[in-house]
C-alpha cells in the first residue's frame, strides 16, 4: 500500500508551502556553499561555481540541516556541515560528465564541453579535497569516516558502470548495488552526519541514513524514469542519455527479463552501439512501456518512499518529521 499524501500526520499543506518552510534553510544553505568553495586560484573558482551555482535542487545539503533539526539541533554551524555533501556531489557530476561524454547538465553545457577533461577533472578533485577538508573540521572521527567511505563507494559505483557500459550484462540485484554506490549512499550520508553532529542516538541515526538511503535508491529510479519519459528542458540534461551510453537501468533491466528474443537482442544491439537515433530511443521508450519496466521502476520507487517515510516513526511528531516525509513524496513527484 503505498503511502499518499493524506496520511501523512499534519500534511495538510501543498508542496510549495513545505519549500516556503524550507527557504530560510535554503537561503543559509546558498551562503554557506559560496563561503568555502573559493580558491585563490580564479580558474578553479570559475569552473566551481559553473557546477555548484547551475541550479541545483540542494537535496543533500537539505537533509543534513533537516536530520539535525529533527534531532533538535539548530545552531548554525549545521548549514556549514551541509556545504560537505553538495561539493562531493557537484565533484562527481564533474567527472560523470567527462566519462560518459555528458551534452547537457542541470540545463547548461558541460564543464568539460567548454574547459576540457582535464580542468573538470581536476576541479572535481578540488571540490572532493574540500569537501574531505571541510569535514574534518567539526573533530568527529564518524563524520569524517563516513564522508570518506562515502567518497569510496561513489567511486566504485562509477566504475562498475563504466565495466558493464560496453557488455550490458547485470541482473537487478547489481543495479541497485550501483545505484546505492553513486546516488543513495551519498544521500544516506547527508541524512547521517546531521544526525551525528546532532548527537542523535544510534536509533535515531540508523532511521534517518534509512531515511536518505530510501530516498536515494527512490530518486535515482525515478532519474531512469525520466530519462525515457521526461521533458530535456524540464529535465535539466537531455533524455536518451542512458541508452546511448548503453547504462542498464531498472526500465532497461526489466525490459531484457521480459522481452522475446528478437526484442531484447535488438536493445542490446541498442545499448552497445554508443549512439541512439530518434528513432531508436522512441522503439525503446516504447519496448519499456510494453514490457512494464517503467511502471515496475515506479512502483518500486514508491515502496522505497513508503520505507523512508516509516524510517521516522522513531520521532515523535513535529513540523520537520511531516515536512521531511512530504518531501519523500516529492520524488516520486519531480520532474527534473
Amino acid at each position: 500500500m503505498t503511502l499518499t499524501l493524506s496520511e501523512i500526520t499534519g500534511s495538510k499543506r501543498s508542496m510549495k508551502e513545505v519549500m516556503d518552510f524550507f527557504q530560510p534553510d535554503f537561503v543559509k544553505i546558498e551562503t554557506t556553499l559560496k563561503r568555502h568553495f573559493a580558491s585563490h586560484i580564479s580558474f578553479v573558482n570559475q569552473i566551481s561555481s559553473h557546477i555548484i551555482f547551475a541550479g541545483g535542487k540542494r537535496l543533500r545539503p537539505l537533509l543534513t540541516v533537516c536530520s539535525a533539526k529533527l534531532c533538535n539541533y539548530n545552531a548554525d554551524d549545521i548549514y556549514d556541515l551541509s556545504a560537505v555533501p553538495e561539493y562531493l556531489h557537484a565533484a562527481s557530476l564533474l567527472h560523470d560528465d567527462v566519462v560518459d561524454a555528458g551534452e547537457m547538465r542541470r540545463g547548461k553545457t558541460p564543464a568539460y564541453k567548454i574547459w576540457g577533461n582535464s580542468a573538470a577533472v581536476l576541479v572535481g578533485d578540488f571540490l572532493y579535497a574540500r569537501a574531505i577538508e571541510l569535514a574534518t573540521r567539526f573533530e568527529d572521527i564518524r563524520i569524517a569516516r563516513a564522508i570518506s567511505k562515502t567518497v569510496a563507494l561513489m567511486s566504485e559505483g562509477e566504475i562498475i558502470q563504466l565495466l558493464h557500459a560496453k557488455v550490458p550484462s547485470f541482473d537487478e540485484k547489481t543495479y541497485l548495488d550501483v545505484i546505492y554506490r553513486k546516488t543513495a549512499a551519498l544521500i544516506s550520508t547527508s541524512c547521517r552526519i546531521g544526525a551525528i553532529m546532532a548527537g542523535g542516538s544510534l536509533d535515531e541515526i540508523e532511521a534517518l541514513s534509512n531515511y536518505g538511503l530510501y530516498i536515494g535508491q527512490a530518486f535515482q529510479m525515478v532519474d531512469d524514469v525520466l530519462d525515457y519519459t521526461g521533458d530535456s528542458n524540464e529535465f535539466g540534461k537531455a533524455v536518451g542519455t542512458d541508452l546511448a551510453e548503453g547504462k542498464l537501468t531498472l526500465p532497461i533491466v526489466v525490459a531484457l527479463e521480459r522481452a522475446s528474443k528478437k526484442k531484447r537482442d535488438k536493445l542490446m544491439n541498442m545499448l552497445c552501439q554508443g549512439y541512439a537515433s530518434t528513432s531508436d530511443f522512441n522503439w525503446a521508450r516504447e519496448l519499456l512501456l510494453e514490457t512494464g519496466g517503467i511502471q515496475y521502476t515506479i512502483k518500486k520507487a514508491k515502496n522505497l518512499v513508503d520505507l523512508a517515510c516509516e524510517s521516522l516513526d522513531v520521532f515523535p511528531d513535529s513540523m520537520i518529521k511531516t515536512n521531511m516525509k512530504i518531501l519523500a513524496l516529492y520524488v516520486l513527484e519531480r520532474k527534473k
